[in-house]
């Protein structure tokens, strides 16, 4: 069977959840995330982003909570600003389109979005009314191409919409990965301070399932709840989220699990350099983007899973390798033998 490069949630969910989902069991709770530990879990999180007015909403997935929240906050007639690699750009089935909503694809510079083409955007959609209004930009931390954002480009961004009247949102799918990546310079709070809404991923980070939408903003909190029960996603059974999140950030769990990651990545990384192979960009997270020759992809995939990600000319293609919180030193190894093995 070949060992799987190709996501970050292959596995189940760390030990110290299935633990604290087992010992909680029979305990009766209210639900529809009055339970306990929903209750202290975001509590918890509010103090960790030194945010204590935040809303804090648990939901089961990622697509779920980037429909919701951009569905929430916009009207009919105003639109997203978003990468071309953005995640809802191409991969959540029009999720965004669904319900209503046009998004306008700016070209990523090292897989970011620039205050430069955020501008450009808001000042080119000005035929009023017979265009769409732009309102929320989109952006993901780490992105979809394993970067992450400086405390000083969110920064930038952050004043260019509030120059623009635009909301800022940030998909955390891989928040952890992102604030314990090496080269990191935000912090838990930077990220509620300099954004509208935010999500935190526990589905690519040792959870079973569930994100939890923090909301900043205060016009964006009202209601929120009404458009949490309309489109489903307001589980009666909440405890299963809220659970999770308390698990994670009690003791530190959360950041362990996505540093291990980011290490095992790292010492995948060092191989391919050793190689001489080059990258698509310059990742520290758990993502990483080698540039291989066409041989070079079939003796990897001989051995292992991971996505092909795009032709760079005649005879090189760029792949996508991941490495999880379970990912084992042994499986590194074994990856790192075969990338010594490599023709040149």
């Amino acid at each position: 069977m070949k060992i799987s490069f190709k996501n970050d949630y292959a596995e189940g969910a760390h030990p110290a959840i299935l633990e604290a989902l087992m010992r909680t069991n029979h305990l009766q709770q209210p639900g529809y995330g009055w339970d306990d530990y929903s209750v202290a879990a975001k509590e918890l999180l509010r103090e960790k982003i030194a945010c204590p007015e935040a809303q804090i909403d648990f939901v089961s997935g990622g697509t779920q909570a980037n429909m919701l929240v951009i569905a929430a906050s916009l009207r009919a007639y105003e639109s997203v600003i978003a990468l071309e690699t953005g995640h809802i750009a191409d991969s959540e089935t029009g999720a965004i389109e669904a319900v209503g909503h046009k998004i306008h694809l700016a070209p990523p510079i090292n897989g970011k979005i620039t205050p430069e083409s955020i501008h450009t955007f808001a000042t080119n959609y000005t035929n009023f009314p017979h265009q769409v209004k732009p309102r929320l930009v989109y952006l993901t931390n780490a992105t979809e191409l394993g970067t992450c954002y400086t405390l000083a480009e969110l920064k930038a961004i952050y004043e260019c919409c509030q120059a623009h009247d635009l909301l800022l949102y940030m998909d955390g799918a891989r928040l952890g990965s992102a604030l314990v990546s090496e080269n990191n310079d935000l912090s838990w709070e930077d990220v509620a301070r300099y954004t509208d809404v935010f999500y935190i991923g526990a589905t690519k980070n040792g959870g079973l399932l569930g994100e939890a939408i923090v909301i900043s903003h205060p016009d964006l909190q009202k209601g929120f709840e009404y458009h949490l029960k309309q489109r489903g996603a307001l589980l009666a059974k909440g405890r299963v989220l809220g659970l999770q999140f308390l698990t994670l950030f009690e003791n530190g769990l959360y950041e362990a699990l996505a540093r291990t990651a980011n290490e095992r990545m790292k010492a995948i990384k060092k191989a391919f350099a050793a190689k001489g192979i080059k990258f698509l960009t310059d990742s520290y997270t758990n993502q990483l983007f080698p540039i291989l020759t066409h041989r070079q992809v079939a003796q990897l995939s001989a051995h292992f899973d991971f996505y092909e990600w795009k032709d760079i000319d005649e005879s090189h293609r760029a792949i996508r390798l991941i490495t999880s919180w379970a990912t084992t030193e042994a499986q590194v190894g074994r990856l790192v033998e075969e990338i010594e093995k490599l023709a040149d």
